[in-house]
């Protein structure tokens, strides 16, 4: 018998520290580079086409790992896949650092996209089911908002350093964009240590008592049908239904701000390397100002509703990506540019209590790695046609067409409101921040 000993649940706060830390180091070295990696690849020599392509084989590849993975983590545990997940991570960005061709770095944003379909839903999922250990049914639409606070801060903190180390440009003879680059894969390393360190997840003891070749097998055995089930809750339940299929346009207005966003400014200042010098305040102020949307969308929420802020946030968003199409100044495209991320900030807080309130512990992550599925498979699909109707038309008619494209996503939100009209309130006990005592607070939100 092992003397192995289950981890203890964490409480309420403790779990919600861990959560929003371990967001912290996925999403700070994204800021490194959320502003420079179309540019970086235009500069080791792919076109715009290539680049687009890039990004949609990205978006394929999660699509294509979604739910074998996240039934894995629902099977077999959040911790192991997230573990793997940061692995990935670090030699993803590696490749990315070294890569002079179109092969290159098509193999980067291959694993990239295996990296993301691995990340997209064990820690949140960890932290519902840690959390409702303790709490049953409570809400965690707070707790989301601040991750989404945490997810705009770290970014935008990210990428207003890129721009200092782009301005910086201490090694001589080389490009300007390395630097913020090596810092990114530097940063994941650290991460994956974080994770390695913070997260810890409560197991059965029998469970302890296998071996872990045992345990996975007898895990895997079990992920086709956490899959299956998730799939069938998809088919029979409209709500979650709906909710899934606006990611479909919300995809397709997040290639207007954050690939042809850099394009059209550097249409607009006179080349890519003004926009480059540019992108990394203008990207910090981005995520600066998502950081507040996803702050304000948990004020709202208490107010007017979970759904109701998530489909004006979707109908505002999409139509601030038509604004940005439609100016011709650099100041307002910035301007807009703003706007839309604040937005953007909004409703990705809400939109994932919504997908909470249809899932159950036992397929968690397989309702979250099925939004993101979706996701995915938008925004590759979406990508290399928008990239089409620019060279055809122009950068600023596929913008305005993707923005418009968009806002009929709230439309699909008409479920869930219906069923927040009708939903018994769910116990609000759970933590938001620490009490001046250290001890846990009254609620979530």
């Amino acid at each position: 018998m092992s003397t192995l000993q289950p981890y203890a649940v964490l409480s309420p706060g403790a779990a919600r520290r861990v959560f929003l830390a371990l967001t912290f180091t996925r999403w700070f070295p994204v800021g490194l580079v959320v502003g420079l990696l179309t540019l970086w690849q235009l500069e080791r020599g792919l076109t715009v086409a290539q680049a687009m392509t890039v990004s949609s084989a990205a978006g394929l590849t999660i699509f294509a790992l979604e739910l074998p993975t996240s039934g894995f983590a629902d099977a077999f545990g959040r911790r192991p896949v997230f573990v793997v997940s940061a692995v990935v991570n670090v030699v993803a960005s590696g490749i990315l650092l070294a890569a002079h061709s179109f092969w290159a770095f098509l193999l980067a944003a291959v694993l990239t996209g295996v990296f993301r379909a691995l990340d997209s839903g064990p820690l949140e999922a960890w932290f519902v089911d840690t959390v409702h250990a303790t709490t049953p049914g409570v809400d965690v639409d707070g707790a989301l908002a601040a991750q989404g606070t945490v997810v705009g801060g770290g970014i935008a903190a990210g990428a207003l350093i890129s721009g200092g180390l782009v301005w910086w440009h201490p090694f001589t003879g080389a490009s300007a964009l390395l630097l913020p680059v090596a810092v990114f894969v530097a940063l994941n390393v650290v991460h994956l240590v974080a994770v390695l360190v913070l997260l810890r997840e409560p197991r059965a003891a029998e469970h302890l008592d296998t071996s872990g070749a045992r345990r996975a097998l007898a895990s895997a055995k079990e992920s086709p049908a956490v899959v299956r089930q998730g799939l069938g809750m998809l088919r029979d339940n409209a709500v979650l239904r709906g909710i899934v299929a606006v990611e479909i346009f919300w995809s397709v207005a997040m290639i207007v701000f954050e690939i042809f966003q850099p394009i059209r400014l550097a249409e607009l200042v006179g080349g890519e390397e003004r926009a480059g010098a540019i992108m990394g305040p203008v990207a910090a102020a981005g995520w600066a100002v998502f950081a507040v949307g996803a702050a304000l969308a948990g004020w709202s929420s208490r107010r007017i509703g979970v759904a109701r802020t998530a489909i004006l946030a979707r109908i505002l968003n999409g139509l601030g990506a038509v604004v940005m199409g439609l100016v011709a100044g650099p100041a307002a495209l910035i301007a807009a540019y703003g706007v839309t991320y604040l937005l953007h900030g909004s409703g990705g807080p809400m939109h994932s209590a919504l997908l909470h309130r249809e899932a159950r512990a036992r397929n968690r992550a397989t309702v979250l790695s099925m939004n993101s599925m979706v996701a995915s498979a938008a925004f590759g699909v979406a990508a290399p046609l928008l990239g089409l109707l620019a060279e055809r038309t122009s950068t600023q008619v596929a913008m305005v067409a993707a923005g418009a494209f968009s806002i009929l996503g709230a439309w699909f939100y008409r479920q869930a409101l219906r069923a927040e009209k009708s939903r018994t309130p769910a116990p609000t006990s759970g933590v938001s921040a620490p009490s001046p005592s250290g001890e846990p607070a009254a609620t979530l939100d």
